[in-house]
């Protein structure tokens, strides 16, 4: 993954939320927090959700903004936030959110790189049982 998208800041890893959406906007603001994005990003990512489901399986969910929303973008990266205690997810339980934003075609490698570490569990298992900033880092990068 390429350097700089992902800001230790950015990297949440005891957070909470009642439902889908107080977990979208807890991504939201991680990437406002970093200069990543304006806050309308925040509002555009719950109506992504809205039109499709961002959960990708394994306990995960890569919520991100509308191609309406490039504007509120200032710099690509991402956010990852765990949930330990899990949220409802439509239905299935996400205690991962792996939050986007990128201008133009950003979002299709940092996609790619996300459903690469689905695709070994072991590596999802390291992703969705992090204590530490630094264990995220270093299976991103």
């Amino acid at each position: 993954m390429r350097d700089g998208l992902l800001d230790p800041r950015a990297v949440l890893l005891h957070e909470s939320a009642p439902d889908r959406d107080a977990a979208i906007r807890r991504c939201g603001r991680a990437l406002v927090e970093v200069g990543a994005v304006a806050e309308p990003y925040i509002a555009a990512m719950l109506e992504r959700e809205r039109t499709i489901s961002t959960y990708v399986g394994e306990g995960m969910a890569i919520p991100h903004g509308t191609n309406a929303s490039k504007e509120d973008i200032k710099h690509d990266a991402i956010c990852v936030v765990r949930f330990p205690g899990g949220v409802d997810w439509d239905g299935e339980l996400v205690t991962l959110c792996v939050g986007i934003a990128a201008r133009g075609d950003g979002h299709v490698p940092l996609l790619a790189a996300v459903a690469e570490i689905l695709l070994d569990p072991d590596r999802a298992r390291t992703l969705r049982e992090a204590t530490e900033v630094s264990q995220i880092l270093e299976e991103l990068s």
